[in-house]
């Protein structure tokens, strides 16, 4: 349940949530702290509208590898509009998830995928709504 309430809103004091799972705020911050400690919370964050930043775009790209591309994280990590790369089983090697201003500035990303050691093809998805995003609790 702080878990839940945490992700709700990661600004509530420990008495806020103490009270809400029945601790004092001193327990409510030690479970946290521990939580934090086991690796359970790894960062606390804020959900930003990303197209309210300018970046409307959003695209999954499916990345094929001549070699295992396992090794890719640092390379595919320093393009900041990367937001999430996986490594996967099916139909490519890896799946990262892509927020850009627009078309041109998806297709310089992809360029700049296409420079990653290893790299051989893509194939993109671009997402046309999104009905909801959400963390599972």
């Amino acid at each position: 349940m702080l878990i839940g309430l945490l992700m709700e809103d990661a600004t509530r004091s420990y008495a806020v949530l103490g009270k809400a799972v029945g601790l004092s705020s001193g327990a409510a911050h030690e479970r946290v702290r521990k939580l934090r400690e086991r690796g359970v919370i790894r960062r606390t964050t804020i959900e930003v509208d990303q197209a309210a930043l300018g970046r409307a775009v959003t695209a999954y790209v499916m990345v094929d590898g001549g070699t295992w591309m396992g090794d890719s994280a640092d390379a595919l990590a320093a393009i900041p509009e990367v937001e999430e790369a996986h490594v996967i089983a099916g139909p490519a090697s890896v799946l990262l998830k892509v927020r850009t201003e627009g078309p041109r500035e998806l297709q310089d990303v992809l360029r700049r995928v296409f420079e990653v050691d290893g790299v051989t093809g893509t194939k993109t998805i671009v997402v046309l709504e999104t009905f909801f995003e959400r963390t599972l609790k």
